[in-house]
């Protein structure tokens, strides 16, 4: 009798994690980011962004994507991460249980805003051990330079 009362049915309790995320993006109050230029956590790919003298380093975190289905697009100062990130894991079936399912599948999209003296005709792009490394470097004119004094 008891195991009985423990069963429901569907998923009630994956339902409500469903609900408490969509009230938490809406209200937007849980795991909230100190940082203005943070997003949201959770967002796919994680991103490392950083600048030296030269260049702006835009690390993104994604594993277990083949570099054929990642796509890098640079369009008015806005530079574009999108690819596809399949499922791997077995489908719930008659001699399969799944109990969670956190790794996030399908289309993403993240979008990176750059600062004015990147260079869009100049960046590099390399993927590897799941990290996809992005360098734009800057332009010319807004490198430091040293000026003689005479």
């Amino acid at each position: 009798m008891v195991s009985s009362l423990l069963r429901f049915p569907g998923d009630v309790f994956a339902d409500f994690d469903e609900l408490h995320r969509q009230l938490d993006r809406l209200l937007g109050t849980r795991n909230a980011s100190s940082s203005i230029r943070a997003v949201q956590r959770g967002s796919f790919p994680a991103v490392n962004i950083g600048s030296t003298p030269e260049a702006v380093e835009i690390f993104a975190f994604a594993p277990g994507i083949d570099a054929s289905k990642l796509d890098v697009t640079i369009d008015k100062g806005l530079l574009t991460i999108s690819g596809q990130r399949a499922n791997r894991a077995p489908e719930a079936g008659a001699k399969v249980n799944v109990y969670a399912r956190e790794r996030g599948e399908g289309e993403f999209t993240r979008v990176v805003s750059l600062p004015e003296d990147a260079d869009p005709d100049r960046v590099n792009a390399s993927y590897r051990n799941g990290i996809l490394r992005i360098t734009v470097q800057k332009r010319e004119a807004s490198r430091p330079r040293r000026i003689e004094v005479k």
